[in-house]
């Protein structure tokens, strides 16, 4: 018969998997604040909105397990969120870098044909005749 294990509370295990979702957290808002790179794309991209979520969620976590974390636990989540939040302050007062795009420069030679082919007619539509 399977058996069945009981947790302990403050075990060493929940500690560490308390530590590693804090890092989660924590990992995620740095990517979503451009201060990581998305493995994905390997670029670094900001999404401040993602990044408000995950640091919301902390706090969450925060509030919900005041008084119920060791002194070591409660620092680490402290220090996380201070952390964060002034990259947060940071990134939202940095202006976004805008998008780089050239506009093709004209071409001379194209611009005095299209002129040139102005007082040509170039369509002309008969509804039968009159």
């Amino acid at each position: 018969m399977a058996e069945i294990q009981k947790d302990q509370i403050g075990s060493r295990e929940d500690t560490l998997r308390f530590l590693d979702m804090v890092s989660l957290f924590g990992s995620q808002a740095m990517m979503a604040l451009g201060k990581l790179a998305n493995p994905m794309t390997g670029k670094a991209e900001k999404n401040l909105d993602a990044a408000r979520l995950f640091i919301d969620m902390l706090e969450m976590i925060e509030k919900k397990t005041r008084g119920n974390l060791t002194a070591d636990e409660a620092k680490v989540l402290q220090s996380s969120l201070a952390d964060l939040r002034l990259m947060f302050v940071e990134e939202s007062k940095s202006p976004a870098a805008p998008a780089k795009v050239e506009e093709p420069k004209p071409d001379v030679s194209a611009e005095a044909a299209a002129k040139a082919d102005d007082s040509k007619v170039k369509f002309h539509k008969s509804y039968g005749e009159a």
